[in-house]
This record gives C-alpha cells, structure tokens and sequence, in this order.
C-alpha cells in the first residue's frame, strides 16, 4: 500500500483525495506498492525560494521534486521513502492558461512529472525526455486525463 500526503499550504481549495488517487496510481503504474510520498501545495514566493536556494535558479517553478532514495533497493521496514514534491499552485493555474487545456490536466501533469522523477526519471538528455514524456502521457491518459 502507497502512502501519499498532500499537504496545502495556499489558500487554493484543490481536490486532495484526487491528488492522493492520481499518485497512487502512477506509483502502481511504475510497480511501487509501498512507496510513501509527501506532496506540498505552494504558492510563488514559497517555491522560487526553493528553487533559489536549491537549484540556484533565481525564478518560480511549476515543480520541484526532492527525492530521498538514491537506488531502488532502499527499503524501509514501513516501505520505501520516496520523497517529497513542492508544486506552486499559482503557476499551475497560469500555465494551465498558457496551454490552453483545464487546471485539473496541469496539476496532473505536475504530479506525475514529479512523482517520475521521484522514481528516477530525468529530462536532461534529449532521450531519456523521449522516455520520461511518453510514460507521462501513457499513465494520464490511463487516467482519464487527456488534452
């Protein structure tokens, strides 16, 4: 069984159960079944900060995953310690605009890309983007998540 807390530290009502279900079942997808995971809604000033004092980065991001595992074979007695996920909830909303499809399919989006990355997946290199995107789009659209 996953473990995922969502944590909402904005004054954005989001669907939390829905965020739990998607998360629960990308990690299925990717044959995790005990992974336990903490996903934290934040607004800009709170993830630029992140992304400044992390990745030098001196701008707001849409995710920033903090993974804790360094290999697979990592397991705790309780399951395996996965990490954490900072989405901004105002850039969400701003990019779901930008890209013309609903709020609902950009968090989506946001939480699977960091919960992949959580799991070891990159878009660094031209390639490993290839693969990262298309198991994206294969466990949203599974989801009912589509354009």
């Amino acid at each position: 069984m996953n473990v995922i807390e969502v944590f909402n530290q904005t004054d954005q009502k989001i669907d939390l159960e829905y965020i739990k279900k998607l998360s629960d079942f990308t990690l299925k997808k990717e044959s995790v079944d005990n992974g336990i995971v903490n996903i934290i809604l934040v607004d800009d000033d709170y993830i630029h900060e992140i992304n400044k004092n992390y990745r030098k980065i001196d701008r707001v991001t849409d995710v920033i995953s903090f993974a804790l595992e360094e290999e697979e074979t990592i397991n705790f007695e309780f399951g395996r310690l996965l990490g954490d996920i900072y989405v901004c909830i105002p850039q969400m909303k701003r990019q779901a605009i930008e890209y013309g499809h609903s709020e609902k399919r950009e968090l989506s989006f946001l939480i699977v890309h960091g919960i992949l990355h959580l799991l070891g997946y990159d878009h660094m290199e031209k390639e490993d983007e290839k693969i990262m995107f298309a198991r994206q789009e294969l466990v949203l659209n599974e989801y009912g998540i589509t354009r």
